[in-house]
C-alpha cells in the first residue's frame, strides 16, 4: 500500500498527514488520476505491427510478408512502423485465395 503526504503550512508550522492509497481512491475519498489512457485498436488511426496482426488474426511474420510484398501500406513515424486501420479493414473485406508467402 502506497501513501501520499499532504503538507499544510499554518502559522509557520509544518503539519503533515498521511493518506493511504487503496486501489483507485485515497482513504479520504480523493480519486487518483489515471496514469495512461488506453484506446481500443478499432478506434485508432494507426496501429503497431502486433496490433495489426491481432486484428487480422495472422502472425506477425505473415503481416511482415504482406508489408514486404506491398499488399499492406505502412507509415513510418520516427523509428516506429505503423499500419493504417482503414487499410487493414479494406484488406480484410476482400478474399485472398493466394498464399501470403509466394
Amino acid at each position: 500500500m502506497s501513501a501520499e503526504w499532504d503538507i499544510n503550512f499554518e502559522r509557520g508550522k509544518v503539519k503533515s498527514r498521511q493518506r493511504e492509497y487503496r486501489g483507485t481512491e485515497f482513504r479520504d475519498g480523493l480519486k487518483k488520476l489515471p496514469q495512461r489512457v488506453t484506446v481500443a485498436p478499432e478506434d485508432k488511426l494507426l496501429v503497431s505491427r502486433e496490433e495489426a496482426a491481432q486484428l487480422l488474426s495472422i502472425s506477425q511474420r505473415g503481416l511482415d510478408y504482406l508489408v514486404a510484398s506491398k499488399r499492406l501500406p505502412i507509415r513510418r513515424i520516427g523509428g516506429r512502423v505503423l499500419i493504417p486501420v482503414a487499410d487493414l479493414r479494406k484488406y480484410a473485406r476482400c478474399d485472398h485465395p493466394e498464399r501470403i508467402v509466394g
